[in-house]
């Protein structure tokens, strides 16, 4: 059975800093892409990350390019989203999600975790 289980979610003031991390088990964690996604509630979800299999090629959404970044260790079955500079507008629940064939779009991604609530006041 495959799980994903996200975990470094909470409450940040403005400009502060959080990690996400997502551990992996019941798949072969090298042979996905990770992305990870975002959603408020009555929203669609959005797209936020996506790393490679091998975690050389990254992709962000620009209302996240250079304050975030994605990182994976195979070897630990984690991914990790680093969340710098961090403001309200970025207050959803954070999931992330594995996939052969990804991209920005939730329906090209195959196991979800449940979800990790990250609030930034102001």
């Amino acid at each position: 059975q495959v799980q994903l289980v996200e975990s470094g979610g909470g409450l940040v003031q403005a400009g502060g800093s959080l990690r996400l991390s997502c551990a992996a088990s019941g798949l072969t964690f090298s042979s996905y892409d990770m992305g990870w996604f975002r959603q408020a509630p009555g929203k669609e979800r959005e797209f936020v990350a996506t790393i490679s299999r091998s975690g050389v090629g990254t992709y962000y959404a620009d209302s996240v390019k250079g304050r975030f970044t994605c990182s994976r260790d195979n070897a630990k079955n984690t991914v990790d989203l680093q969340m710098n500079s961090l403001k309200p507008e970025d207050t959803d629940v954070y999931y992330c999600a594995a996939g052969w064939v990804t991209g920005t779009k939730p329906a090209n991604y195959n196991y979800w975790g449940r979800g990790t609530q990250v609030t930034v006041s102001s």
